[in-house]
């Protein structure tokens, strides 16, 4: 089976004021990309990785072993769909993780400004199956838009794993990137039905 993972990461739109040399590091959410990669292998996926903009920015530079071999080009974080230098392969399913406010707004809306965008918006129109694990605070939870653009997309048969079936938004700043539910995408993703 071919499986997608795209990858989402925090203020992929907002410009970060902080210089370089005072900013935290990249978010460590992001790092524990090879448990999922992992997990998915294991059960017989082939597993492609297509990040976000600000992903891709956060990733690269430490790019090894499962997470670099799994990258789908040193492009897929471009902001053009067509700047890829191959295609994406064949895909079965796909796993949208680290859900961002961000992109699940833009993604409720079909606005498909970057690669991993355009292709979970066409993952919709081409009836793969698609699990979508979010990853925010619960006062961002609390936006009323937010609501209205998981039940689209669950009308539009995405799984989306939001509260006690995956991911249960955190208090602003409390985040634990060691209970994320990466596990509980992957039985979604695995699933019949």
């Amino acid at each position: 089976m071919a499986s997608l993972i795209a990858v989402d990461c925090a203020r992929d739109h907002e410009p970060n004021p902080v210089p370089d040399r005072l900013r935290r590091p990249a978010a460590p959410r992001a790092c524990r990309l090879e448990v999922p990669i992992r997990a998915a292998k294991r059960v017989g996926w082939d597993v492609c990785l297509i990040l976000t903009p600000s992903a891709h920015r956060q990733l690269t530079e430490d790019a090894e072993g499962e997470i670099g071999n799994s990258l789908a080009t040193p492009s897929a974080g471009s902001t053009s769909p067509l700047a890829a230098r191959r295609p994406a392969p064949p895909r079965d399913a796909i796993l949208v993780a680290l859900l961002t406010n961000n992109t699940l707004a833009k993604w409720a809306s079909a606005i498909s400004e970057t690669l991993a965008l355009g292709l979970i918006t066409e993952g919709i129109g081409l009836d793969l199956k698609i699990v979508a694990l979010p990853h925010f605070n619960d006062a961002q939870a609390a936006h009323p838009a937010v609501a209205r653009h998981v039940e689209f997309l669950r009308e539009a048969d995405v799984t989306v794993l939001l509260g006690v079936t995956g991911f249960t938004p955190h208090k602003p700043k409390q985040g634990n990137v060691d209970a994320y539910p990466w596990q509980a995408g992957l039985d979604a993703l695995c699933a019949d039905g």
